[in-house]
């Protein structure tokens, strides 16, 4: 049992003492030379325009949370597409496919009837504004 993980445990050490080893050396070899703007905060590339803790309007919270949703609901679709071949036979596959009238449409159904509810709950927000930015 220890044999099968000795390649694993081996290739976890050389990463750890990789990392170790760079960044040791890039300290050694490295001069340190602050200046007041390495010193500054990095946003991108762009001049800092106010404080870090500014308040945020509800829409921006709204907008992030509905994205959310609706992203993890899609992501429900995979295990469906996955087993499809399985949903929509009423008998068991016979080499990856279904026997000849034993189609049946419970997977897609299923698939209609989800998309559905998300469609009535994407309508509803739309109506209550919540995708409006301003």
């Amino acid at each position: 049992m220890e044999r099968t993980y000795l390649p694993v445990l081996l290739l976890v050490g050389f990463a750890a003492v990789n990392a170790v080893a760079i960044i040791g050396l890039s300290h050694l070899i490295t001069r340190s030379r602050p200046t007041p703007v390495k010193q500054q905060p990095y946003e991108s590339g762009m001049p800092v325009l106010s404080d870090a803790r500014e308040r945020f309007s509800i829409k921006f919270y709204m907008v992030a949370m509905l994205f959310i949703v609706f992203d993890i609901e899609t992501v429900f679709m995979i295990p469906w597409s996955a087993t499809f071949r399985q949903l929509s036979c009423a008998a068991p596959l016979v080499a990856g496919a279904c026997p000849a009238g034993q189609v049946s449409f419970f997977g897609l159904g299923e698939m209609l009837v989800f998309m559905a509810i998300l469609l009535v709950g994407y309508l509803y927000i739309w109506k209550k504004g919540a995708l409006q930015w301003d």
